[in-house]
């Protein structure tokens, strides 16, 4: 994907440091940005809860020009924009907002296929409520982004993408 003189060519998602870094076709960082990754740390089990490590692509992105704050379940727009009285009403969601960016593993038997498989374990990089700290591990195993940062971001990337995950 080319944007500006710079073909973006891949993300890198460092666990350790609770960021995501964009870089162009040189490996210069075009793009950086605080994240919260699982709670439950780094691992690549179903029903874990945790992150999974390894090398990923984006398999499918959902949400392009849905309104920020869009609220998403089974990947669908609900119609409801996210603000703190929709929050009050329903405290047990695990909210997922304005895009989604749908991974998928690369290594068999690590990341990919059976007990493993971070597609059929629907790890997204996608938005959080702002009220949700950045650089903190909170979530059930997917990447949260702020909403603008990832709409933004959202712009830059393509499906087929790779992402590492360390």
């Amino acid at each position: 994907m080319v944007i500006g003189d710079s073909a973006v060519s891949h993300l890198l998602i460092d666990i350790a440091r609770q960021r995501l870094q964009l870089f162009d076709g040189s490996s210069v960082c075009v793009g950086d940005y605080s994240v919260s990754t699982a709670r439950n740390g780094a691992g690549e089990c179903d029903g874990s809860g945790c992150t999974p490590r390894g090398q990923h692509y984006i398999r499918v992105m959902i949400g392009a020009g849905q309104p920020l704050n869009s609220v998403f379940r089974g990947r669908r727009p609900t119609g409801e924009i996210y603000n703190p009285e929709l929050a009050l009403a329903h405290p047990e969601r695990d909210w997922i907002l304005s895009r989604i960016v749908w991974l998928c593993g690369r290594q068999w038997g690590v990341n990919r296929g059976p007990g493993v498989d971070t597609f059929r374990r629907f790890i997204y990089i996608h938005g959080t409520p702002d009220t949700e700290p950045m650089g903190t591990p909170l979530s059930h195993g997917c990447v949260r982004m702020r909403n603008t940062d990832l709409v933004t971001l959202f712009a830059r990337l393509q499906p087929g993408m790779p992402v590492m995950i360390c």
